[in-house]
């Protein structure tokens, strides 16, 4: 199994110094929650809210995530998450497939690095 480094973070875009800030600089706790981010349930349940054309219930998981995102300043997936949560709280009428797939990729390629 790969260790994650705050280096490869910071290749993926992290903003690993504010990410070790809100986790009071223990670099093994910043570590460890990076970790579960990935198998986060609020991703499926934004997809199944997207899919079943939920608004509401795709803004309440996409405003999870964002909190979660956001606070460990994961910013490449964070940014993608910032962008659907605020479509979605606007109710924006659209196709949010090509957002989802972006979030879907940034989250396979945080997935790798873990």
């Amino acid at each position: 199994m790969n260790m994650l480094t705050t280096d490869e973070l910071i290749e993926y875009g992290a903003n690993v110094e504010e990410g070790l800030s809100r986790c009071i600089n223990n670099e093994a706790l910043y570590l460890r929650l990076v970790g579960t981010v990935t198998d986060e349930k609020s991703f499926d349940k934004l997809h199944e809210a997207l899919a079943a054309n939920n608004l509401d219930e795709a803004f309440e998981a996409a405003h999870a995530l964002k909190g979660v995102l956001g606070n460990l300043a994961l910013t490449p997936i964070y940014d993608k998450v910032v962008e659907i949560t605020e479509l979605l709280r606007a109710r924006t009428d659209m196709d949010y497939s090509s957002l989802e797939a972006e979030i879907n990729a940034k989250r396979e390629e945080l997935r790798e690095l873990i």
